[in-house]
């Protein structure tokens, strides 16, 4: 009988497959269904949707975790393990995974591994449910947690060990009731996924515990503005910073989407005081924004990072400001690799939150995205196990952290600190200049001829190009 079956299923599937090969090879395209295949490479099937939703509903589409693309070439990046000329570090030998963020504070952070949990809100985007078992799990590996954008939640203040909270665009974490009980506050300037655009979640989809947690009168909506109320001038700014350390003795950091305006930013945060600076490249996630913010908005993470620390090391403020990376770093090869360029520690938040998920997914798909067990306000956040999510993200942590250990032993070191662009070499020549590291298939003697070689035409013209904009700017010529 099974044979029967299986047979007449397949003459029919057969005879169906053959008559649309006919019938796509006679119609013209104006006719043909086969058209949407051209369409799509064109166009790309991501685009194409988010076309139709915005034909449907005349809005930006919300499109969750940010960009699709990885504007960061973190694979033309590898480590140079050593074998005699510097011997890798003895088995017996522990690696140091320690880090105290905002030295000169009169309270630093010290955090146990280099990895924290980047600024996910509740409310904004994450249920209860889900910023507990972040904080339950960073706790357990001795890091720290963000609140984002959001009020002062109490259970995950008792959850965290740790919690690092943004003075934000909102208002709804700005009043020295809350932020003093803080173990560092992060003035939230921008994003990489948003940049400094405003947001605004309507009251329809704002529950009481949303409320209570914002203090959000009932029927008004979840603003957050462009600026940060009371700072529209640098001054502003420099004194809100001051202040915030005289009252609290934590560390005051500042938080900004990464940007070519790099420097010109950093200088007033210098200028400011400021404890660290957080800067969140271009593949930072989010909960929705719209796609030209994720996709044609900022700089990547790698080039923002290694321009950064470039302008710190020359300002001799490496010692007192730590820099901390955020932005699609998804693996702890990213993560080991952003310190090396001169992160200090980083956040992850995208491969968090599937760490945090975990195997549990298979209780949403296929009908509903993993993330419904997560996100606020999603048709499936009560069927979350907090303490399965917590041990999930605890067991990603420490991995990650033992294989950062172990390219570390390889490179000789005894600390994750002491990993520099020294231990990298690049595979591209482009991106071993931006990044400050060796070109991989050039020997270190080499370097010089090979860069200032005449047959290295395109990379010649980078040079130009850069000695007539700074012709531009009076500015003294860069000696290669």
């Amino acid at each position: 009988m099974f044979k029967f079956i299986s047979g007449i299923v397949r003459s029919i599937a057969n005879e169906v497959v053959d008559k649309a090969i006919e019938r796509m090879g006679r119609d013209q395209y104006t006719e043909n269904m086969f058209e949407m295949v051209p369409v799509a490479k064109k166009v790309g099937p991501i685009q194409m949707m988010e076309i139709l939703m915005r034909s449907t509903k005349g809005i930006p589409p919300a499109r969750p975790l940010g960009s699709h693309m990885r504007f960061s070439p973190w694979d033309k990046l590898l480590f140079n393990p050593v074998h005699l000329f510097r011997f890798p570090t003895p088995d017996n030998v522990p690696i140091s995974t320690s880090v105290t963020i905002g030295r000169r504070a009169k309270k630093p952070l010290t955090i146990s591994i280099p990895i924290m949990i980047a600024a996910m809100s509740f409310g904004g985007a994450l249920s209860k449910s889900a910023k507990i078992a972040l904080a339950k799990a960073a706790t357990r590996v001795g890091t720290a947690t963000n609140t984002g954008e959001a009020g002062l939640m109490e259970e995950e203040r008792e959850a965290a060990g740790l919690l690092i909270g943004q003075y934000n665009r909102g208002g709804w974490l700005n009043s020295p009731d809350k932020y003093s009980r803080l173990d560092a506050i992060e003035i939230q300037l921008g994003q990489g996924a948003q940049g400094s655009s405003p947001q605004r979640t309507p009251a329809k989809n704002i529950g009481s515990d949303f409320r209570d947690v914002f203090g959000i009168p009932e029927g008004e909506d979840a603003q957050i503005h462009s600026r940060l109320p009371g700072v529209d001038t640098k001054e502003q700014f420099i004194e809100l910073v001051r202040r915030l350390q005289q009252e609290t003795g934590v560390p005051v950091g500042l938080k900004i989407a990464a940007t070519h305006h790099l420097e010109k930013e950093l200088e007033i945060a210098l200028e400011s005081g400021v404890d660290f600076i957080t800067v969140d490249g271009a593949e930072g996630g989010t909960h929705a924004a719209a796609p030209i913010l994720e996709d044609d908005l900022g700089l990547p993470t790698m080039f923002a990072v290694a321009r950064a620390a470039k302008f710190l090391a020359k300002k001799g403020a490496t010692r007192d400001i730590s820099l901390i990376a955020t932005g699609g770093l998804v693996t702890p090869g990213d993560a080991l690799k952003a310190m090396a360029l001169g992160a200090n520690a980083v956040y992850m938040g995208t491969a968090v939150m599937l760490a945090l998920v975990g195997d549990q997914m298979v209780k949403t798909m296929p009908f509903e995205p993993p993330t419904d067990l997560v996100v606020y306000n999603a048709k499936m956040t009560d069927k979350l196990d907090v303490e399965r999510s917590a041990e999930n993200l605890t067991n990603f942590l420490n991995a990650s952290v033992r294989e950062m250990e172990l390219v570390c032993y390889s490179l000789g070191k005894t600390s994750l600190a002491d990993v520099s662009a020294s231990d990298l070499c690049a595979i591209d020549p482009f991106i071993a200049r931006a990044a400050g590291v060796d070109l991989g298939y050039v020997a270190h003697e080499e370097q010089d001829d090979f860069f200032r070689g005449a047959g290295n035409v395109a990379y010649a013209g980078v040079i130009a190009a850069e000695e007539r904009n700074r012709e531009q700017q009076n500015e003294e010529p860069i000696h290669h």
